[in-house]
């Protein structure tokens, strides 16, 4: 991605959110910080590619919970993009669509170890990687290379890795604690607290 003075520096960072947790807005504080970013997008997925199984939450609920989450900081910003666009949410279409609400904005896709290791059979993988700098998050200091990706020929991409605090949470161990009837207090903004308890959410969750 070719720098340009005077250009936004957005980071873009897709999921399910399901739900958002104390984790991501972490992870997306210390990208901003690390990567001196103007701001985050927070880019929820109608359905992941990627995961066999539907969001637990609905979409409408899960917009819900990062706005409430990230009301009154001006570092973060989350898009519906995806959530209106039919069909599986692909990355690239994603990047394209933001450069085109965005002109001139520098993109920086934020991937975790997870998103990293299925990176090669992502829909157009080195398409996004021409879109985007791929800031790639560790925790443990090192990341794999290009072949633990599924890349095995071409140049390597360009990659840019984060190192960011480490905190096991994930919104699979959140939607296990309400299954449990466990508390999820400090691990989920407080607003996101209530609408998850207001609504029910993942108490039936198989």
């Amino acid at each position: 991605m070719v720098s340009v003075a005077g250009a936004m520096r957005l980071g873009v960072f897709g999921g399910t959110f399901d739900p958002l947790h104390t984790g991501h807005l972490m992870v997306a504080q210390e990208v901003i910080e690390v990567l001196s970013l103007d701001r985050v997008l927070f880019v929820p997925a109608l359905r992941s590619p990627h995961k066999p199984h539907e969001p637990a939450a609905s979409a409408t609920l899960r917009l819900q919970m990062i706005r409430s989450a990230i009301e009154g900081d001006t570092r973060f910003e989350v898009s519906d993009l995806e959530i209106r666009r039919a069909g599986p949410s692909y990355t690239v279409e994603t990047l394209r669509a933001i450069g085109v609400q965005r002109p001139g904005t520098q993109l920086a896709l934020i991937l975790g170890a997870d998103q990293w290791a299925e990176f090669g059979q992502w829909h157009e993988p080195r398409e996004i990687a021409s879109i985007a700098k791929l800031a790639l998050i560790t925790r443990t200091g090192d990341y794999p290379s290009d072949l633990d990706s599924g890349f095995t020929d071409g140049p390597p991409l360009p990659t840019t890795v984060v190192p960011v605090t480490r905190i096991d949470l994930s919104a699979t161990l959140i939607r296990s604690r309400v299954r449990e009837g466990l508390s999820v207090r400090y691990l989920v903004p407080e607003s996101v607290r209530r609408i998850i308890e207001a609504n029910n959410l993942y108490l039936n969750e198989v």
